[in-house]
Protein backbone atom coordinates (compact mmCIF):
# COMPACT_ATOMS: atom_id res chain seq x y z
CA UNK A 1 0.00 0.00 0.00
CA UNK A 2 1.23 3.41 -0.66
CA UNK A 3 2.18 5.39 2.38
CA UNK A 4 0.84 8.26 1.67
CA UNK A 5 0.70 9.09 5.72
CA UNK A 6 4.57 9.70 5.45
CA UNK A 7 4.26 12.25 2.28
CA UNK A 8 1.35 14.24 4.00
CA UNK A 9 4.01 14.46 7.33
CA UNK A 10 6.84 16.00 4.69
CA UNK A 11 4.37 18.02 3.41
CA UNK A 12 2.94 19.28 6.52
CA UNK A 13 6.56 20.16 7.37
CA UNK A 14 7.39 21.82 4.56
CA UNK A 15 4.19 23.89 4.64
CA UNK A 16 5.29 25.27 8.30
CA UNK A 17 9.07 25.84 6.47
CA UNK A 18 7.58 28.14 3.83
CA UNK A 19 5.79 30.81 6.02
CA UNK A 20 8.56 31.23 7.33
CA UNK A 21 10.41 32.35 4.26
CA UNK A 22 10.03 36.14 2.94
CA UNK A 23 7.97 36.54 -0.25
CA UNK A 24 11.51 37.91 -1.62
CA UNK A 25 13.07 34.69 -0.87
CA UNK A 26 10.31 32.17 -2.54
CA UNK A 27 9.97 34.73 -5.60
CA UNK A 28 13.71 33.91 -6.31
CA UNK A 29 13.40 30.28 -5.47
CA UNK A 30 10.51 30.14 -8.82
CA UNK A 31 12.77 32.15 -11.14
CA UNK A 32 15.72 29.49 -10.20
CA UNK A 33 13.14 26.77 -11.17
CA UNK A 34 12.18 28.29 -14.29
CA UNK A 35 15.72 28.15 -15.32
CA UNK A 36 15.82 24.62 -14.20
CA UNK A 37 13.20 23.69 -16.38
CA UNK A 38 14.57 25.28 -19.51
CA UNK A 39 18.24 23.68 -18.45
CA UNK A 40 16.68 20.83 -18.69
CA UNK A 41 14.46 20.90 -21.43
CA UNK A 42 15.88 17.66 -22.95
CA UNK A 43 15.50 15.65 -20.03
CA UNK A 44 11.89 16.72 -19.73
CA UNK A 45 10.54 15.94 -23.83
CA UNK A 46 12.30 12.51 -23.30
CA UNK A 47 10.58 11.73 -20.13
CA UNK A 48 7.50 12.85 -21.96
CA UNK A 49 7.94 11.34 -24.99
CA UNK A 50 7.99 7.90 -23.50
CA UNK A 51 4.26 8.68 -21.52
CA UNK A 52 3.30 9.65 -25.51
CA UNK A 53 3.63 6.31 -26.54
CA UNK A 54 2.42 4.31 -24.31
CA UNK A 55 -0.51 6.37 -24.73
CA UNK A 56 -0.39 6.03 -28.71
CA UNK A 57 -0.06 2.51 -28.33
CA UNK A 58 -3.55 2.31 -26.23
CA UNK A 59 -5.49 4.37 -28.65
CA UNK A 60 -5.30 7.63 -27.44
CA UNK A 61 -7.04 10.54 -29.49
CA UNK A 62 -4.87 13.03 -30.71
CA UNK A 63 -6.61 15.77 -28.20
CA UNK A 64 -5.48 13.74 -25.28
CA UNK A 65 -2.42 13.44 -27.02
CA UNK A 66 -2.28 17.04 -27.58
CA UNK A 67 -3.12 17.59 -23.88
CA UNK A 68 -0.42 15.50 -22.85
CA UNK A 69 2.35 16.90 -25.10
CA UNK A 70 5.43 18.38 -23.88
CA UNK A 71 7.46 20.12 -26.33
CA UNK A 72 9.70 23.40 -26.39
CA UNK A 73 6.55 25.89 -26.78
CA UNK A 74 4.86 24.16 -23.82
CA UNK A 75 8.14 24.01 -21.30
CA UNK A 76 8.78 27.73 -22.18
CA UNK A 77 5.04 28.44 -21.67
CA UNK A 78 5.89 26.73 -18.06
CA UNK A 79 8.78 28.99 -17.59
CA UNK A 80 7.49 31.83 -18.13
CA UNK A 81 4.42 31.13 -16.09
CA UNK A 82 6.67 30.86 -13.15
CA UNK A 83 8.53 34.09 -13.51
CA UNK A 84 5.05 35.83 -14.00
CA UNK A 85 4.26 34.82 -10.57
CA UNK A 86 6.99 35.07 -9.43
CA UNK A 87 6.77 38.78 -9.99
CA UNK A 88 2.88 39.21 -9.02
CA UNK A 89 1.96 40.77 -5.88
CA UNK A 90 1.98 38.12 -2.64
CA UNK A 91 -1.22 38.07 -1.47
CA UNK A 92 -0.48 36.48 2.04
CA UNK A 93 -0.40 38.91 5.06
CA UNK A 94 -3.06 41.43 3.59
CA UNK A 95 -5.23 43.46 6.20
CA UNK A 96 -8.79 42.84 4.78
CA UNK A 97 -11.06 44.13 7.76
CA UNK A 98 -9.80 45.88 10.78
CA UNK A 99 -12.26 46.60 14.39
CA UNK A 100 -11.45 47.88 17.56
CA UNK A 101 -13.94 46.90 20.53
CA UNK A 102 -12.93 49.85 22.97
CA UNK A 103 -15.19 48.55 25.64
CA UNK A 104 -13.63 45.23 25.50
CA UNK A 105 -10.15 46.49 25.10
CA UNK A 106 -9.10 44.31 22.07
CA UNK A 107 -8.33 45.57 18.80
CA UNK A 108 -9.16 42.99 15.66
CA UNK A 109 -7.31 42.58 12.06
CA UNK A 110 -8.77 39.80 9.80
CA UNK A 111 -5.87 38.65 7.64
CA UNK A 112 -4.83 36.89 4.59
CA UNK A 113 -2.51 33.10 5.42
CA UNK A 114 -1.85 29.92 3.35
CA UNK A 115 -4.14 27.31 3.65
CA UNK A 116 -0.96 24.75 4.52
CA UNK A 117 -0.64 21.81 2.12
CA UNK A 118 -3.19 21.88 -1.02
CA UNK A 119 -3.86 18.85 -3.06
CA UNK A 120 -4.71 18.30 -6.27
CA UNK A 121 -5.54 15.45 -8.90
CA UNK A 122 -5.49 16.18 -12.32
CA UNK A 123 -5.32 13.96 -16.00
CA UNK A 124 -3.44 14.52 -18.66
CA UNK A 125 -1.76 17.67 -18.68
CA UNK A 126 2.14 17.39 -17.27
CA UNK A 127 2.10 21.78 -17.49
CA UNK A 128 -0.29 21.30 -14.72
CA UNK A 129 2.52 20.16 -12.04
CA UNK A 130 4.51 23.17 -12.68
CA UNK A 131 1.71 25.48 -12.57
CA UNK A 132 0.57 24.41 -9.58
CA UNK A 133 3.54 25.09 -7.55
CA UNK A 134 4.24 27.98 -8.69
CA UNK A 135 1.09 29.35 -7.36
CA UNK A 136 0.72 26.97 -4.28
CA UNK A 137 4.78 27.97 -3.69
CA UNK A 138 4.16 31.55 -3.90
CA UNK A 139 1.47 31.61 -1.23
CA UNK A 140 3.47 29.77 1.12
CA UNK A 141 1.88 26.21 0.18
CA UNK A 142 2.69 22.66 0.24
CA UNK A 143 1.51 20.75 -2.95
CA UNK A 144 0.59 17.31 -3.35
CA UNK A 145 0.16 16.25 -6.95
CA UNK A 146 -1.95 13.04 -8.27
CA UNK A 147 -1.63 13.09 -11.86
CA UNK A 148 -3.05 9.94 -13.99
CA UNK A 149 -1.05 7.68 -15.27
CA UNK A 150 -0.67 8.43 -18.53
CA UNK A 151 1.00 11.36 -17.57
CA UNK A 152 3.31 9.56 -14.50
CA UNK A 153 7.01 9.86 -16.23
CA UNK A 154 6.13 13.48 -17.15
CA UNK A 155 4.89 14.43 -13.69
CA UNK A 156 7.58 13.28 -12.11
CA UNK A 157 10.02 14.76 -14.06
CA UNK A 158 9.26 17.97 -14.11
CA UNK A 159 8.50 17.75 -9.83
CA UNK A 160 12.70 15.40 -10.12
CA UNK A 161 13.68 19.63 -11.86
CA UNK A 162 11.32 21.56 -8.79
CA UNK A 163 12.81 19.42 -6.01
CA UNK A 164 16.45 19.94 -7.18
CA UNK A 165 16.22 23.77 -7.60
CA UNK A 166 14.48 23.99 -4.26
CA UNK A 167 17.55 22.17 -2.42
CA UNK A 168 20.01 24.53 -4.43
CA UNK A 169 18.15 27.48 -3.03
CA UNK A 170 18.28 25.48 0.74
CA UNK A 171 14.53 25.30 0.70
CA UNK A 172 12.75 21.82 1.58
CA UNK A 173 12.03 19.51 -1.63
CA UNK A 174 8.89 18.65 -0.33
CA UNK A 175 6.59 21.31 -1.03
CA UNK A 176 6.19 19.62 -4.11
CA UNK A 177 5.61 15.70 -4.30
CA UNK A 178 3.97 13.62 -6.80
CA UNK A 179 2.34 10.68 -5.76
CA UNK A 180 3.88 7.78 -7.72
CA UNK A 181 1.06 5.32 -7.36
CA UNK A 182 -1.68 5.99 -9.76
CA UNK A 183 -4.37 3.65 -8.47
CA UNK A 184 -7.76 3.99 -7.91
CA UNK A 185 -7.48 2.62 -4.41
CA UNK A 186 -4.59 5.48 -3.68
CA UNK A 187 -7.18 8.59 -5.27
CA UNK A 188 -9.29 7.57 -2.77
CA UNK A 189 -7.15 7.21 0.01
CA UNK A 190 -5.62 10.26 -1.09
CA UNK A 191 -9.43 12.27 -0.82
CA UNK A 192 -9.41 11.24 2.77
CA UNK A 193 -6.62 12.49 3.67
CA UNK A 194 -7.36 15.28 5.38
CA UNK A 195 -5.36 15.33 8.46
CA UNK A 196 -2.81 16.64 6.48
CA UNK A 197 -4.52 18.22 2.92
CA UNK A 198 -6.25 21.17 3.94
CA UNK A 199 -7.41 21.75 0.62
CA UNK A 200 -8.31 19.47 -2.59
CA UNK A 201 -8.40 20.81 -6.00
CA UNK A 202 -9.85 18.43 -8.74
CA UNK A 203 -9.24 19.02 -12.43
CA UNK A 204 -10.34 17.20 -15.53
CA UNK A 205 -13.16 15.64 -16.65
CA UNK A 206 -16.59 15.60 -15.15
CA UNK A 207 -15.96 12.42 -13.64
CA UNK A 208 -13.12 12.71 -11.61
CA UNK A 209 -14.66 15.69 -10.41
CA UNK A 210 -18.13 13.86 -9.47
CA UNK A 211 -15.97 11.41 -7.94
CA UNK A 212 -13.65 14.12 -5.53
CA UNK A 213 -17.12 15.95 -5.09
CA UNK A 214 -18.89 12.58 -3.61
CA UNK A 215 -15.56 10.93 -1.93
CA UNK A 216 -13.65 13.65 -0.02
CA UNK A 217 -13.10 14.73 3.18
CA UNK A 218 -10.96 17.75 2.24
CA UNK A 219 -12.44 20.78 1.39
CA UNK A 220 -12.78 21.19 -2.21
CA UNK A 221 -12.68 23.77 -4.76
CA UNK A 222 -14.44 22.14 -7.46
CA UNK A 223 -13.26 23.08 -11.39
CA UNK A 224 -15.89 22.33 -13.68
CA UNK A 225 -15.59 20.70 -17.42
CA UNK A 226 -16.18 23.02 -20.00
CA UNK A 227 -19.71 23.14 -22.13
CA UNK A 228 -19.50 26.68 -23.03
CA UNK A 229 -21.40 28.66 -25.52
CA UNK A 230 -21.61 31.45 -28.12
CA UNK A 231 -24.82 32.88 -28.59
CA UNK A 232 -25.63 35.05 -31.52
CA UNK A 233 -28.28 37.29 -31.19
CA UNK A 234 -30.44 39.07 -33.67
CA UNK A 235 -28.65 42.57 -34.25
CA UNK A 236 -25.14 40.26 -34.39
CA UNK A 237 -22.48 41.68 -37.12
CA UNK A 238 -22.73 38.70 -38.95
CA UNK A 239 -18.65 38.45 -39.75
CA UNK A 240 -18.21 39.20 -36.52
CA UNK A 241 -19.93 35.97 -35.71
CA UNK A 242 -18.76 33.49 -38.01
CA UNK A 243 -15.00 35.28 -36.52
CA UNK A 244 -15.43 34.69 -32.68
CA UNK A 245 -17.03 30.83 -32.91
CA UNK A 246 -14.21 29.97 -35.52
CA UNK A 247 -11.99 30.63 -32.85
CA UNK A 248 -13.31 29.80 -30.07
CA UNK A 249 -14.30 26.56 -31.72
CA UNK A 250 -11.45 25.69 -33.83
CA UNK A 251 -8.27 27.63 -32.32
CA UNK A 252 -7.74 24.41 -30.08
CA UNK A 253 -10.17 21.61 -29.58
CA UNK A 254 -8.70 19.95 -26.15
CA UNK A 255 -9.48 23.11 -23.69
CA UNK A 256 -12.28 23.79 -21.60
CA UNK A 257 -12.73 27.36 -22.57
CA UNK A 258 -13.54 26.20 -26.08
CA UNK A 259 -17.39 26.61 -27.35
CA UNK A 260 -19.02 23.69 -27.67
CA UNK A 261 -22.35 24.87 -28.31
CA UNK A 262 -23.98 27.78 -31.30
CA UNK A 263 -27.14 29.36 -29.66
CA UNK A 264 -28.67 31.43 -32.48
CA UNK A 265 -31.41 33.66 -32.72
CA UNK A 266 -33.88 32.89 -35.41
CA UNK A 267 -33.98 36.34 -37.15
CA UNK A 268 -29.47 35.51 -37.28
CA UNK A 269 -30.33 32.23 -38.86
CA UNK A 270 -28.76 34.37 -41.70
CA UNK A 271 -25.53 33.60 -40.50
CA UNK A 272 -25.50 30.17 -39.95
CA UNK A 273 -24.13 29.74 -43.53
CA UNK A 274 -21.50 32.12 -43.15
CA UNK A 275 -20.47 30.45 -39.59
CA UNK A 276 -20.50 26.98 -41.35
CA UNK A 277 -18.20 28.08 -44.36
CA UNK A 278 -15.70 28.96 -41.59
CA UNK A 279 -15.75 25.57 -39.76
CA UNK A 280 -15.97 23.82 -42.37
CA UNK A 281 -12.05 25.24 -43.08
CA UNK A 282 -11.50 22.43 -40.37
CA UNK A 283 -13.78 19.87 -41.05
CA UNK A 284 -16.25 20.70 -37.80
CA UNK A 285 -19.26 18.84 -37.10
CA UNK A 286 -21.95 20.81 -36.82
CA UNK A 287 -24.91 19.13 -34.98
CA UNK A 288 -27.86 20.69 -35.77
CA UNK A 289 -31.49 21.32 -34.25
CA UNK A 290 -34.51 21.22 -36.76
CA UNK A 291 -34.52 24.86 -37.60
CA UNK A 292 -31.42 25.37 -38.32
CA UNK A 293 -30.59 22.11 -39.69
CA UNK A 294 -33.03 23.30 -42.61
CA UNK A 295 -30.64 26.50 -43.19
CA UNK A 296 -27.28 24.67 -43.99
CA UNK A 297 -28.69 21.38 -45.11
CA UNK A 298 -26.32 21.11 -47.86
CA UNK A 299 -23.22 21.36 -45.19
CA UNK A 300 -20.95 17.86 -46.02
CA UNK A 301 -20.63 17.71 -42.23
CA UNK A 302 -24.16 17.79 -40.63
CA UNK A 303 -25.83 15.81 -38.50
CA UNK A 304 -29.51 16.20 -36.41
CA UNK A 305 -28.39 17.55 -32.93
CA UNK A 306 -29.83 15.05 -29.92
CA UNK A 307 -30.89 16.19 -26.26
CA UNK A 308 -27.63 14.73 -25.07
CA UNK A 309 -25.71 17.19 -27.52
CA UNK A 310 -26.41 20.09 -25.98
CA UNK A 311 -24.73 19.01 -22.27
CA UNK A 312 -22.07 17.52 -24.15
CA UNK A 313 -18.71 18.98 -24.03
CA UNK A 314 -16.63 17.32 -27.10
CA UNK A 315 -13.29 17.88 -26.52
CA UNK A 316 -12.90 17.65 -30.76
CA UNK A 317 -14.15 19.08 -34.00
CA UNK A 318 -17.79 19.33 -33.01
CA UNK A 319 -20.07 21.97 -32.23
CA UNK A 320 -24.36 22.11 -31.40
CA UNK A 321 -26.77 23.86 -32.71
CA UNK A 322 -29.67 25.55 -30.44
CA UNK A 323 -31.87 27.89 -32.50
CA UNK A 324 -33.68 30.68 -30.12
CA UNK A 325 -36.91 32.79 -30.45
CA UNK A 326 -35.64 35.57 -27.65
CA UNK A 327 -33.05 36.74 -25.15
CA UNK A 328 -34.83 34.97 -22.62
CA UNK A 329 -35.09 31.87 -24.30
CA UNK A 330 -31.45 32.13 -25.08
CA UNK A 331 -30.24 32.76 -21.44
CA UNK A 332 -32.95 29.88 -20.26
CA UNK A 333 -31.32 27.48 -22.78
CA UNK A 334 -27.67 28.11 -21.50
CA UNK A 335 -28.31 28.12 -17.60
CA UNK A 336 -29.55 24.73 -18.43
CA UNK A 337 -27.30 23.11 -20.50
CA UNK A 338 -23.82 24.87 -19.37
CA UNK A 339 -21.12 23.65 -16.52
CA UNK A 340 -21.32 27.47 -15.52
CA UNK A 341 -17.89 28.11 -17.20
CA UNK A 342 -17.95 30.40 -20.25
CA UNK A 343 -20.44 32.00 -22.44
CA UNK A 344 -20.27 34.81 -25.09
CA UNK A 345 -23.05 36.97 -27.01
CA UNK A 346 -22.34 38.91 -30.06
CA UNK A 347 -24.68 41.63 -30.36
CA UNK A 348 -24.92 45.20 -31.43
CA UNK A 349 -27.24 45.80 -28.96
CA UNK A 350 -25.53 46.73 -25.37
CA UNK A 351 -28.93 46.23 -23.29
CA UNK A 352 -29.17 43.07 -24.60
CA UNK A 353 -25.31 42.81 -23.88
CA UNK A 354 -25.55 44.02 -20.88
CA UNK A 355 -29.06 41.53 -19.55
CA UNK A 356 -27.24 38.57 -20.79
CA UNK A 357 -23.54 39.77 -19.00
CA UNK A 358 -25.96 39.93 -15.50
CA UNK A 359 -27.86 36.35 -15.97
CA UNK A 360 -25.85 33.95 -17.06
CA UNK A 361 -24.76 32.05 -14.20
CA UNK A 362 -21.10 31.56 -15.56
CA UNK A 363 -17.88 32.22 -13.46
CA UNK A 364 -16.62 34.10 -16.85
CA UNK A 365 -19.10 35.82 -19.26
CA UNK A 366 -17.95 38.14 -22.38
CA UNK A 367 -19.65 40.36 -25.13
CA UNK A 368 -18.56 39.82 -28.80
CA UNK A 369 -15.18 38.39 -27.70
CA UNK A 370 -14.20 34.40 -27.77
CA UNK A 371 -14.86 31.96 -24.78
CA UNK A 372 -10.64 31.02 -25.32
CA UNK A 373 -10.07 33.99 -23.34
CA UNK A 374 -10.80 32.69 -19.97
CA UNK A 375 -7.75 31.93 -18.46
CA UNK A 376 -5.26 32.70 -15.35
CA UNK A 377 -2.28 34.07 -17.78
CA UNK A 378 -4.52 36.43 -20.10
CA UNK A 379 -6.46 37.69 -17.23
CA UNK A 380 -2.73 38.95 -15.49
CA UNK A 381 -3.02 35.80 -13.02
CA UNK A 382 0.53 34.50 -14.02
CA UNK A 383 -0.52 30.58 -14.07
CA UNK A 384 -3.18 29.69 -13.09
CA UNK A 385 -4.24 26.32 -10.31
CA UNK A 386 -7.87 25.79 -12.39
CA UNK A 387 -11.16 27.33 -13.06
CA UNK A 388 -13.75 27.00 -10.76
CA UNK A 389 -17.22 26.73 -11.95
CA UNK A 390 -18.14 26.84 -7.95
CA UNK A 391 -19.70 30.25 -5.93
CA UNK A 392 -18.06 29.81 -2.89
CA UNK A 393 -14.22 31.19 -2.23
CA UNK A 394 -13.22 31.24 -5.44
CA UNK A 395 -14.85 31.69 -9.03
CA UNK A 396 -13.47 31.43 -12.73
CA UNK A 397 -10.02 31.55 -13.56
CA UNK A 398 -7.92 30.71 -9.66
CA UNK A 399 -4.47 32.41 -9.85
CA UNK A 400 -2.53 33.67 -6.00
CA UNK A 401 -6.18 34.85 -4.39
CA UNK A 402 -7.60 32.21 -4.92
CA UNK A 403 -5.09 29.93 -3.06
CA UNK A 404 -5.34 32.00 0.70
CA UNK A 405 -7.44 31.51 3.44
CA UNK A 406 -7.76 34.44 6.85
CA UNK A 407 -6.95 34.15 9.79
CA UNK A 408 -8.03 36.58 12.94
CA UNK A 409 -5.46 38.60 14.92
CA UNK A 410 -6.93 39.30 17.88
CA UNK A 411 -4.73 42.15 20.46
CA UNK A 412 -5.14 42.96 24.23
CA UNK A 413 -3.28 44.20 27.32
CA UNK A 414 -4.25 41.60 29.63
CA UNK A 415 -8.11 41.47 28.29
CA UNK A 416 -10.95 40.04 29.57
CA UNK A 417 -14.25 38.85 28.44
CA UNK A 418 -16.36 41.33 30.23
Amino acid sequence: MYDLVSLGKSAKKAAAALIKLSDEVRSNALISVAKALRDNKEYLIKENLEDIKLSTQKGATAAFIDRLTLNDKVIEGMAVGLEQVANLPCPLGKIVYEYENKEQGISVQKKTAPFGVIGIIYESRPNVTADAFALCFKTANAVILKGGSDSLRSNTAIANVIKKALLNNGIDENAINVIQDTSRQTTAEFMRLNKYVDLLIPRGSASLIKAAVENSTIPIIETGSGNCHVFVDASADREMAAQVIFNAKTQRYSVCNACESLVIHVDALDSLPLIAEKLQEKQVIIRADERAFMVIEDYPYLEKATVEDFYTEYGGPIISVKTVDNLDQAIEHINEHSTHHSESIITKCDENAQRFLEEIDSSSVYHNASTRFTDGFVFGLGAEIGISTQKMHARGPMGLDALVTWKYIIKGDGAVRK
